[in-house]
């Protein structure tokens, strides 16, 4: 991995495949990208639920699955989908250079739901 300003080289993009998550460690942050049919994402790795790891995931359409209880994330705002709790994860800037995937870490953002906040 190396850096360009604050974009982060992080893997090719044939080490990404189609509808699934591979985990990168960025630093001390471990985060799961995902290609959704040649648009790349990342997330946080871990579930806010039990910790499970999201790159393990059953990817559809545009959520991932936590393979340890179910738990569903969309992959663009990092919210919890139809959680028994409102839950959210950080979502991290992405883009794709010379077939390269680039990942900005210190921007991540995370959506807090009016239930989250509370």
């Amino acid at each position: 991995m190396s850096s360009n300003n604050r974009w982060i080289r992080v893997t090719a993009i044939e080490n990404v495949p189609l509808l699934e998550g591979r985990s990168v460690q960025i630093g001390r942050r471990e985060v799961a990208i995902f290609n959704l049919n040649g648009r790349f994402v990342t997330i946080d790795n871990q579930c806010p639920h039990k910790g499970g790891p999201l790159c393990d995931g059953i990817v559809s359409g545009t959520t991932v699955v936590c393979p340890l209880h179910g738990w569903r994330f969309d992959l663009d705002t990092g919210l919890a989908v139809r959680a028994s709790l409102p839950a959210c994860v950080t979502t991290f800037p992405t883009r794709v250079e010379d077939g390269l995937i680039l990942v900005d870490i210190d921007h991540g953002s995370r959506i807090e739901s009016e239930e989250t906040a509370a």
